[in-house]
């Protein structure tokens, strides 16, 4: 029943999407119908993504979801890099970290809790991430907006290009080291068991819906971009909240989906690698690519984040890392991290 509403949503909200931006259609209303069909595309990335995951297992299935779904985020990122809304750029990353360990991460705890007394996840994995994370997020986000302070603007720029080629190294070798060097050295008992289940569609049919989907993520993302300022005006949302909630939300639907329903057949290993495997290629991966990419742009992104962005942030992910240390989760410890997501928004939208 929901694959049959997400494929009536890609086969309307594409051609409309195309026939409003044509015939100029009011911004908020194509505002929605774009939120909707990137949704919808995304669903259908999740899925081939899935299809994917039982063939190549837990840890390369998780990076492809995460890498699929951030694609959408980064293609909406470039578009508004273009346009000079630095700040609804910067405002998305904060807003994917925040929604994929508190939201993401929360649901996926939560929905499968309710159906599990007890879920565990690859203990081995989430103390590695944990690192990772404090690396990411507390290191690499806090230092420049701490050093930018007594610095000129150009110098605050170089300082940002020198931290993201360092985080972009970083993450390669994190993939060497989980894929490669020490690939199934950390296995969990679950991550055997997981590997026994056949795939919705084949790796030919899901490379293709991959493709076919992200094309169209990309022209939808590109004109959604077009509608931030008219709609921030309409609702009297900020640059602000548009990018931590409403790209963000939009561009990670695909990791939102695929977690949830990973935590309710409970394969946890897949759905926390989803969840913190797609923060950490955020802030290892995206985030220091668009800083290197608006170089191309006249206007700059240096990775300096607001205060609130970065409390919010080291907040998010001392949070989860103190709640997946032991490798085991229940509904109350999403239900947790839930709530701290929804008094973020809450903080988020009265700025």
């Amino acid at each position: 029943m929901v694959n049959k509403v997400f494929f009536l949503a890609v086969l309307i909200g594409v051609p409309l999407s195309v026939a409003g931006s044509l015939m100029h259609w009011s911004p908020v209303l194509l505002f929605i119908i774009y939120c909707l069909t990137i949704i919808a595309l995304a669903s259908y990335m999740g899925r081939a993504t899935e299809s994917l995951a039982v063939v190549a297992g837990p840890q390369i299935g998780g990076l492809l979801n995460a890498t699929f779904g951030n694609a959408v985020e980064l293609i909406i990122s470039i578009f508004a890099l273009r346009e000079g809304l630095v700040e609804v750029v910067l405002a998305s990353l904060t807003g994917s970290v925040l929604g994929n360990l508190l939201l993401v991460a929360g649901l996926s705890f939560f929905v499968g809790g309710l159906k599990y007394k007890r879920q565990e996840f690859n203990v081995y994995d989430a103390r590695h991430n944990s690192g990772l994370l404090m690396f990411a997020v507390i290191v690499a986000f806090v230092i420049p907006e701490v050093f930018s302070q007594g610095m000129p603007e150009g110098k605050t720029l170089t300082l940002s290009i020198g931290i993201s080629i360092i985080l972009i190294l970083l993450y390669l070798s994190a993939l060497l080291f989980r894929l490669v060097t020490h690939r199934g050295v950390y296995q969990h008992k679950s991550d055997v068991a997981e590997e026994h289940e056949e795939a919705e569609w084949g790796k030919g049919k899901a490379l293709a819906i991959l493709a076919v989907a992200t094309l169209a993520v990309a022209y939808v993302s590109e004109n959604l971009v077009h509608t931030f300022e008219v709609v921030a005006e309409q609702f009297g949302w900020s640059e602000l909240f548009i990018g931590v909630i409403i790209v963000a939300i939009v561009g990670n639907a695909a990791e939102h989906a695929s977690a949830i329903v990973m935590a309710y057949k409970n394969k946890m290993n897949i759905a926390v690698e989803i969840a913190v495997g797609s923060t950490l290629q955020i802030a290892l991966f995206v985030a220091p690519v668009l800083v290197l990419v608006s170089l191309l742009f006249p206007t700059t992104m240096p990775l300096v984040f607001t205060w609130p962005e970065l409390i919010s942030m080291v907040s998010a992910v001392l949070l989860m890392i103190i709640i997946s240390n032991d490798g085991d989760t229940n509904w109350f410890e999403g239900a947790t991290l839930l709530a701290a997501y929804v008094i973020m928004g809450i903080g988020f939208y009265l700025l």
